[in-house]
């Protein structure tokens, strides 16, 4: 890792030292318990990455992948920028980024970090990646004006997130739709991006539908990314599953269990200097 690519570390206030530790072990060790099986299971995700590749600046040679997970994104941002390119994969999971690790043929370097207090100077990224990671930031201005620190002037953000009616079939099976993540709207992800700087944020609202055969595909598909699922695994019965198997049943369509995505694809320009 390049000396003036990450330095500079932002220092949280006690305060949020203590309301995010446990958000974090929690999310931490969600997303590292399924890194091995992540690239298999995360079809919908990576599909959902494709809308983002366009958006892409025609040059960049410092550029943040954000939420990498195994590395999938950040490798083919190594080829896509060639070798003048540095490319620095960063996840809140230590596991995740030991997979990515083990995986990587391009020149990458992986930091675990949170989003939300990223350990890199200021003005150094030419380009921030995202792929469907900031859902599970609780404090989205956070996030947002790291994201404009870090860019440099001129530089880009193109993001996936997730919106409200996200998972709402998963959540009707279950009976449980407080379980899910608190899906955050359009218009607040625009106004976040709008007080930590970008003055011409834009927010795309796609609806992404997935199909799969039973219901053990349907919440594979979630957990192996990481997802919360409506109900702990030790407190689920057999009397659970049948109830959740015949809700969802009562969605199916031809093409199978339908799995509905909200996403949100926001592209933050920071403005060049005067």
């Amino acid at each position: 890792m390049s000396p003036t690519f990450a330095q500079a570390s932002p220092h949280a206030s006690p305060w949020q030292a203590d309301t995010t530790h446990r958000w974090r072990r929690h999310v931490a060790r969600a997303f590292s318990r399924v890194s091995e099986h992540y690239a298999r299971l995360a079809h919908a995700q990576r599909q959902m990455g494709e809308a983002l590749w366009p958006l892409l600046p025609d040059r960049a040679e410092r550029v943040l992948d954000l939420g990498c997970g195994p590395g999938h994104w950040s490798r083919r941002l190594a080829v896509r920028f060639g070798a003048g390119c540095h490319v620095l994969g960063l996840d809140l999971a230590p596991g995740m980024l030991d997979t990515a690790r083990r995986e990587a043929r391009q020149r990458v370097d992986w930091l675990c970090a949170d989003a939300a207090a990223l350990p890199l100077a200021d003005r150094q990224v030419d380009l921030v990646f995202s792929n469907l990671a900031i859902q599970w930031c609780p404090d989205l201005d956070a996030v947002m004006t790291e994201l404009f620190r870090v860019l440099r002037p001129g530089g880009r953000a193109v993001i996936n997130t997730l919106g409200p009616g996200t998972l709402h079939e998963v959540a009707h099976a279950w009976s449980s739709p407080d379980a899910l993540l608190d899906f955050r709207t359009q218009e607040r992800h625009l106004v976040s991006a709008r007080l930590a700087g970008f003055s011409q944020p834009r927010c795309t609202d796609t609806h992404e539908r997935f199909f799969y055969p039973d219901l053990a595909a349907v919440m594979a598909s979630i957990k192996g990314v990481g997802a919360q699922t409506p109900r702990p695994a030790a407190r689920l019965t057999r009397a659970d599953l049948e109830h959740a198997k015949r809700r969802y049943e009562a969605l199916r369509e031809a093409a199978g269990l339908p799995v509905s995505y909200r996403r949100l694809t926001l592209v933050l320009d920071k403005e060049p200097s005067a």
